[in-house]
């Protein structure tokens, strides 16, 4: 049997784990759009980047560098204490590529300990049984992994031929629930790609979600005729994923702006290496204040301040925390002028050749 074909049963044990994570998971998601229904005072999810290096060099991604060290374990703990203080509901850690922190398991486990649901975005290169045993242990609960072709190039080294049998061993051993992003749009060889691993994803029992490529201006461009089958088709793959729910993606893949209330900087944030607070990934320096000065009357402010790039925004996480509160509250104010921290970058890193995979 091709390695990509094969499927291999996970015990019965950890079916039996992976069953109880699985509805404890879903109990704390329903308890968490409750609450985020009855009242808008807390953050719902927030990425939080213990450490901006990776081991990869796509050249599409601007959320990486070669040299940065890991943000101390105290330091982070201190940060994740301070979002549970605020309520937030969802922690995902994304990097830079996370699994080289070295006390991430400890994270992890802080994160569950304050109470909040815990994720991850990762490479998925450093994953073997081992890490993924510990990853269990440490009460993971969300894993993703975005494949960008069939076999690597020289764009992207994330290929379904390098990551299979990392995926085949997840399959076997983990206990949290996994989802492989794939993608389509500007600079995709083979659009075909998305859908070999989105069925692969699907054999071996993941969810499977797709993001769309802006154009090398950063431009919402329509996806060509096939590409549109491929993605509907994608999207019908995923259907046990919550982003079946969110309209955005399918306004992206035809061109079209999309019409919404964005919440970063309230409902959703963004927390750097550094400890500032921002928009999001790709709109990183604004409002850039540290953490530890973030107050409720910021983040009040912030979810009624309109943001100039939601009509052609990709980031797809901030679409769905969205979804929550689009039916109320408009948004009548605009960004504030902020004054310059000797932290915060000079410049906003805004969207240029991204994915809406985060």
């Amino acid at each position: 049997m091709d390695k990509e074909t094969e499927v291999v049963r996970a015990s019965v044990k950890t079916r039996l784990r992976r069953g109880l994570r699985f509805l404890r998971t879903r109990a704390r998601e329903l308890k968490m759009i409750g609450k985020a229904l009855v009242s808008t005072k807390h953050p719902i999810l927030v990425h939080v980047i213990p450490m901006r290096q990776c081991n990869l060099a796509c050249t599409y991604c601007n959320e990486f560098d070669d040299f940065s060290k890991p943000v101390p374990l105290e330091e982070m703990k201190k940060r994740l204490d301070l979002l549970a203080d605020m309520g937030t509901s969802i922690i995902t850690i994304s990097g830079g590529e996370p699994l080289m922190h070295p006390d991430l398991d400890e994270v992890i486990r802080h994160m569950r300990r304050r109470g909040m649901i815990a994720g991850l975005i990762t490479n998925g290169f450093y994953l073997n049984r081992e890490r993924i045993e510990r990853l269990n242990e440490a009460g993971l609960e969300h894993l993703q992994i975005s494949i960008d072709n069939v076999v690597p190039d020289e764009v992207s080294k994330k290929s379904l031929k390098t990551l299979d049998g990392r995926l085949l061993m997840l399959s076997q051993y983990a206990v949290f629930q996994v989802n492989i992003n794939s993608v389509l749009g500007s600079g995709v060889k083979d659009p075909e790609d998305a859908l070999k691993i989105a069925h692969r994803a699907v054999e071996l029992g993941f969810t499977s979600t797709v993001g769309i490529i802006h154009d090398n201006n950063g431009q919402l461009k329509p996806l060509g005729p096939h590409e549109q089958e491929i993605f509907e088709e994608v999207m019908a793959l995923g259907k046990r994923s919550f982003s079946r729910f969110n309209e955005f993606q399918h306004n992206v893949a035809r061109g079209k702006e999309h019409n919404w209330r964005c919440r970063s900087g309230s409902r959703y944030l963004y927390i750097c290496e550094d400890g500032l607070v921002h928009w999001c990934s790709q709109q990183r320096g604004y409002p850039g204040i540290p953490l530890t000065q973030y107050t409720p009357e910021m983040r009040e402010r912030e979810y009624s301040t309109q943001k100039f790039c939601a009509a052609r925004c990709t980031v797809s996480c901030v679409q769905q925390v969205g979804i929550l509160d689009n039916w109320r509250d408009p948004q009548n104010l605009k960004p504030m002028l902020m004054a310059p921290s000797a932290a915060a970058p000079a410049e906003l890193v805004q969207i240029g050749q991204v994915r809406g995979d985060s």
